[in-house]
């Protein structure tokens, strides 16, 4: 059918969009909003530092595992229904988190909401293909969609900030409860529903690429938590040979839950490396600098938050002229150049320190943020348009993963490195006269080392402050190092991975590669 046959959406499929991508800003939101709560979050719950990684990070690994299962079994019972089902469970547990008192149960309703958003996520945009059949007012809509959630990842901090400064951290999670009340009784009057009743899921397959995650990671933070040795590579090898089990599961099935064989594709593969790579990169200094905003810069969490507000428009511009460039340019240098910009930025934090002024600070921000933001721009397009038309929505699921799980690993590994450079760098600057209690809950974080400074005698609590705040920049510095590196390496998988995509809409001069090593774009 072209596209001048196809019904156009009239004002009812508009405000279906709408319904579709409040929520998906929201939920991807939820990947940052908690980075400026997290201070506040720890006076109330007192969590370990490691803890405190699994409360930020773990609602990005489940929502990643769980995303392309997802997308399955919305196939075959309904998407509407589906996303009406993780609505309403992303509300209830929102309440139920914002009234938990324990860091442990914390861990566990963060992980069901990121269930609950893996839900949602593909349903979202597999419906926007239902709703509008016309391929310019589907463009458009993609379009709505993808900017939404880059926005939400952006603005998370700032709306946390405002809820902060008005409510408490407990607010950052119930502003979802009237979003997803309202998906819920909307979506049915203004959404259709669709379904594929012939579609399989494999959720064995799903439980299977959650734990090979949650393994490698939790062995990475108990080695960043400088625990015993064993255990933690024994966690790494088990989590290793769960991936294993996984993929040969994937190369064996009639219809894998993840096509792994698309990563043959040098387009895919190298797009989804970088995409992964610059996200973690930007997670884990992104995680600490808002700590340290607050923590050593002494900022309100609104004043936290709007100190980010003119890197976040930056990146916001930088997205929206991305594709533009890349019909000029080579995409992959596009992303390179952008990627080489963050490299610059993080080497200008390992410089940063307790007294550093404030508008060098933000401009250090300024400059690191936007340089994710060709990557976030381009590389979806890129892998979906490298693939035959049948394989389109896999490889798509692939790429939202890929940002999920990329910025859930940053926060995980190189802020577990951030918190082993801080209890380094802590050890042995403990001002003397500190009692056990205070010196061991300063040991493990900065903010054990804040809350303990406040009960004790002016001058030791000052000299306990200026050493803590000390120790945190240089877990900063050292993070900043890593992500340098990580940048870095994206950076040149770009250029040379993705060397052979021409830019946007430009015919390619050689022969069309085979399905398994696409060379245009």
């Amino acid at each position: 059918m072209s596209d001048t046959a196809a019904p156009r959406a009239g004002a009812k499929q508009w405000w279906g969009l709408a319904v579709l991508v409040i929520p998906s800003t929201l939920l991807f939101m939820m990947l940052t909003i908690l980075f400026l709560a997290a201070p506040n979050l720890a006076a109330d719950l007192n969590p370990s530092s490691t803890q405190l990684l699994w409360i930020l990070d773990i609602y990005g690994f489940v929502m990643a595992g769980f995303l392309v299962a997802m997308g399955v079994l919305g196939d075959r019972i309904g998407k509407r229904l589906l996303m009406v089902i993780g609505a309403i469970l992303f509300a209830a547990v929102s309440i139920a988190a914002a009234l938990t008192t324990i860091p442990e149960l914390m861990i566990v309703w963060r992980a069901v909401l990121g269930l609950a958003a893996a839900m949602m996520v593909p349903a979202t945009i597999g419906l926007i293909f239902v709703l509008f059949a016309d391929a310019k007012q589907r463009g458009v809509a993609i379009g709505v969609w993808a900017g939404g959630i880059s926005a939400g990842v952006a603005l998370g901090p700032l709306l946390s900030g405002l809820l902060l400064e008005a409510f408490g951290w407990q607010a950052t999670f119930l502003v979802a409860v009237p979003i997803m009340a309202l998906v819920a009784i909307a979506a049915p009057i203004l959404v259709p529903e669709h379904r594929d009743p012939s579609a399989r899921i494999d959720l064995f397959s799903a439980l299977l690429l959650v734990a090979g995650l949650l393994a490698i990671i939790y062995g990475i933070k108990r080695f960043a938590a400088q625990e015993p040795a064993g255990p933690s590579i024994g966690l790494l090898v088990a989590g290793a040979l769960i991936g294993l089990w996984f993929v040969i599961r994937q190369l064996r099935a009639k219809q894998p839950l993840l096509d792994v064989r698309l990563f043959a594709n040098r387009t895919v593969s190298g797009a989804l490396a970088v995409f992964l790579l610059s996200a973690a990169a930007l997670g884990g200094v992104y995680s600490l600098f808002t700590q340290y905003l607050q923590q050593v810069q002494g900022l309100s969490p609104l004043q936290a938050g709007l100190s980010i507000l003119p890197a976040a428009a930056v990146l916001i511009v930088v997205s929206t002229l991305s594709p533009v460039l890349a019909r000029r340019f080579r995409p992959g240098n596009v992303i390179a150049i952008g990627l080489l910009t963050q490299v610059v930025g993080y080497i200008l934090f390992t410089q940063l320190d307790a007294g550093t002024g404030l508008a060098l600070v933000i401009a250090s921000f300024v400059i690191t943020y936007p340089g994710v933001a060709p990557s976030m721009a381009l590389t979806t397009d890129l892998v979906v348009s490298s693939v035959p038309p049948e394989k389109a929505g896999g490889a798509s699921g692939l790429a939202t993963t890929a940002n999920d799980l990329g910025i859930s690993l940053g926060v995980a590994v190189i802020g577990s490195v951030g918190v082993a450079a801080y209890r380094g760098n802590i050890d042995g600057t403990l001002p003397e006269g500190l009692p056990p209690e205070a010196a061991a809950a300063a040991s493990d974080s900065i903010d054990g080392a804040l809350v303990s400074a406040g009960e004790l005698p002016g001058a030791l609590g000052g000299q306990l402050v200026e050493a803590a705040q000390a120790a945190f920049t240089g877990g900063l510095n050292t993070a900043a190092i890593v992500s340098a590196v990580v940048a870095a390496v994206a950076a040149i998988i770009a250029a040379t991975r993705l060397r052979h995509v021409r830019p946007t809409g430009e015919a390619a001069q050689e022969p069309a590669a085979p399905a398994t090593d696409e060379a245009t774009h």
